[in-house]
């Protein structure tokens, strides 16, 4: 029996696949995902796990399968954390955020009183704070993405862990390229509560490329720059959205990092799953390797 049979029968009728492929690739190394699904092809309940883990993103099962062969999620993941350690990024908006007054909007009851990102009423509530900059971290898990939105065929599992940094400010204000790069996407994410306006950078680490995602923009972004633009670090390069433009959201910008695109072309996934929190990590790194925030600015002091 071949070891893709083996993996097949392992996969079939799996409520969690991700779970259940992350154990059994680290039993079979060299099995990838044609030889898997044409052993699954061969009944009936295997072509239904097929058909599950073909309705997601190819790349990220790929990266499952790499994290438990006990390698990292992408192969350009340790070259990118080591080149941005020796980078000194241009600053995301001025006046720079590390030098002004900011507040962590964390999401977890620890402001009572602040409405949800997606409520109008967020505007005021966060006007009335007195900062220049709203911080919601990386890592941080939001009942928001409870939703049917944040699930997919392979798992019951939403997405509910912050894959970027937000960074909430008034409407309009400049946004400014920390490193230089090209135009990959240039995208209108328009369904509800997607990043709207939508700006991905692709750059260069040695032979390795890496990509950073702008979401929730103003609409001057094809304005400012076309796909396959040069960009340098410090270049406008956007506007923060209003709601009407940037997916519905109190105005703010995600930043993120990718190791790579996976399947995806123009959009990328926002939040992660908790029990794969160490593979996004790896295809999404701490998006303050680049903002080089102090760790306090994400949380609330007493």
């Amino acid at each position: 029996m071949t070891e893709a049979v083996e993996i097949a029968r392992g996969l079939t009728a799996k409520p969690d696949l991700y779970a259940a492929l992350r154990g059994l690739a680290g039993a079979s190394p060299e099995v990838d995902l044609p030889e898997i699904y044409a052993a699954l092809d061969a009944s009936a309940e295997g072509r239904e796990t097929a058909r599950r883990l073909k309705a997601v993103d190819q790349g990220l099962l790929r990266a499952v399968m790499r994290r438990g062969r006990g390698m990292t999620a992408t192969p350009a993941e340790a070259d990118v954390r080591a080149h941005l350690l020796g980078q000194l990024p241009a600053p995301l908006f001025l006046p720079e955020i590390a030098s002004s007054p900011s507040l962590a909007v964390l999401t977890g009851g620890q402001h009572p009183a602040m409405p949800a990102f997606s409520d109008p009423a967020f505007d005021a509530w966060f006007a009335a704070q007195g900062v220049t900059y709203g911080l919601g971290p990386y890592g941080e898990k939001r009942s928001v993405y409870q939703t049917d939105q944040f699930a997919d065929t392979a798992s019951p599992e939403r997405r509910t862990l912050h894959l970027g940094i937000d960074v909430f400010a008034p409407a309009m204000i400049p946004v400014y390229a920390p490193l230089a790069g090209r135009v990959r996407h240039l995208t209108y994410n328009a369904d509800p509560l997607d990043y709207g306006n939508t700006l991905i950078l692709e750059h260069q680490a040695g032979n390795a490329l890496f990509f950073t995602l702008y979401g929730h923009l103003a609409g001057t972004l094809p304005e400012l720059l076309a796909v396959g633009d040069s960009v340098q670090a410090g270049q406008h390069i956007a506007h923060l959205g209003d709601w009407h433009e940037n997916g519905g959201w109190a105005a703010h910008i995600h930043f993120q990092i990718m190791t790579d695109m996976l399947d995806q072309s123009g959009n990328f996934f926002g939040v992660g799953h908790e029990s794969l929190w160490d593979v996004w990590q790896g295809i999404c790194i701490d998006p303050n390797l680049v903002l080089r925030l102090p760790a306090d600015r994400f949380t609330l002091i007493d």
